[in-house]
């Protein structure tokens, strides 16, 4: 009896044995299964990527962790959207994608891609409105931009755009870049306007915004602003007419063209809002947006008494002479026209030349097809 129990307690104890060793193999085939799986994943995940040349790659405003990873996917640059996303979004701090365009070096994995997007700076994309142009000019060049989206069906006033050079993201509409463009003119206006000097014979920034678009137009060379801006100031004060050629070619293409030739009689003497040399004061809005050294120039012009000027070469990068009488000015002008002249002749003495060359040339070819 005693025999048999002993046995009994021995087989109990073997099978518990069995099931313990059964149980720490099935616990060491689990372990082994899952470092196995967690070392294959990130082998994937920090290993090198199928992508064998740099691309660029854009996230779309609003896209999600998923969707990013889903589409990278779908173009090549990662071999598993579901490790992407799902394994970056546990061991990375930042999981919030950036929107814009990305630079995506060759065989980058996707630890490094997933960190470019979140931590990157996106391509930088910008649209630059030159000095002077006119709004037409400006919806334009928006229009041409093909990473920008939507329609602007209404031109914008004249002058309400500032300048300068605008950063966006592909996928912006081309209204949210005017709207910066807008903003940031109202918003330097108004500082501009705040620094006034004290005595300036214009009575609102809507005044200043109009003289400075003519500063702006009348020179290309930055010091000579303050310099043009007195001049207008001076003849405002003294009641002179401005007589300003822009506004005259501001009222025949209301900035929508250009005036391809020179101004004619006709159009001087006829009577428009905007020819200044037939109205008093200023005309009704301004004639091109005006950059804010044109803006400043006008609310602190230089202290002088001229209150004339010609261009002093035959090309505007030369500047102006200025004058304080008409007798000067009137010798400046003619000055200005000899040397325009003389640029005119040697311009046609020049391409006379070209012709000549040309046609000796073409002679000799055509003797030479005879022979």
């Amino acid at each position: 009896m005693n025999d048999r129990r002993t046995r009994r307690r021995r087989r109990s104890g073997n099978a518990l044995i069995d099931v313990l060793n059964g149980m720490l193999t099935l616990l060491v085939i689990g372990l082994v299964v899952v470092g196995g799986g967690f070392f294959y994943v990130a082998s994937q995940y920090y290993g090198a990527g199928p992508v064998q040349e740099e691309r660029i790659f854009r996230v779309e405003s609003g896209n999600t962790l998923t969707t990013t990873a889903n589409r990278l996917e779908e173009q090549g640059f990662i071999s598993n959207a579901l490790i992407f996303s799902q394994f970056g979004g546990r061991v990375e701090k930042n999981t919030v994608v950036k929107a814009g365009d990305f630079s995506i070096p060759a065989q980058a994995s996707m630890s490094d891609i997933l960190r470019e997007l979140t931590e990157g700076n996106p391509i930088r994309y910008a649209v630059t409105i030159p000095e002077g142009w006119t709004a037409w000019q400006v919806l334009r060049r928006l229009a041409d931009d093909d990473r920008l989206t939507g329609e602007i069906t209404t031109l914008p006033p004249e002058g309400s755009i500032l300048p300068g050079s605008y950063d966006y993201t592909p996928g912006d509409t081309r209204q949210s870049v005017l709207d910066k463009m807008q903003l940031a003119m109202t918003q330097a206006l108004a500082t501009v306007w705040e620094g006034r000097v004290a005595d300036l014979p214009l009575k609102s920034p809507a005044e200043l915004l109009i003289l400075a678009s003519i500063v702006e137009k009348e020179t290309g060379v930055a010091s000579e602003r303050p310099e043009v801006a007195a001049v207008f100031v001076n003849r405002l004060r003294t009641g002179m007419r401005l007589q300003s050629d822009p506004t005259i070619i501001y009222g025949i293409t209301l900035g929508q063209s250009t005036l391809d030739r020179g101004i004619r009689r006709s159009e001087i003497e006829q009577k428009t809002a905007y020819n200044t040399y037939q109205i008093d004061g200023l005309p009704p809005t301004p004639i091109a947006n005006p950059g804010i050294e044109a803006l400043r120039a006008v609310a602190n012009p230089d202290t002088h008494k001229y209150l004339y000027f010609v261009a002093k070469g035959a090309t505007p990068s030369e500047g102006h002479v200025f004058a304080e009488t008409y007798a000067e000015h009137q010798t400046n002008v003619a000055r200005y026209r000899a040397i325009a002249a003389e640029a005119a002749a040697q311009a046609e003495a020049e391409a006379e030349q070209a012709r000549q060359a040309l046609e000796a040339e073409q002679a000799e070819e055509a003797q030479d097809s005879a022979q």
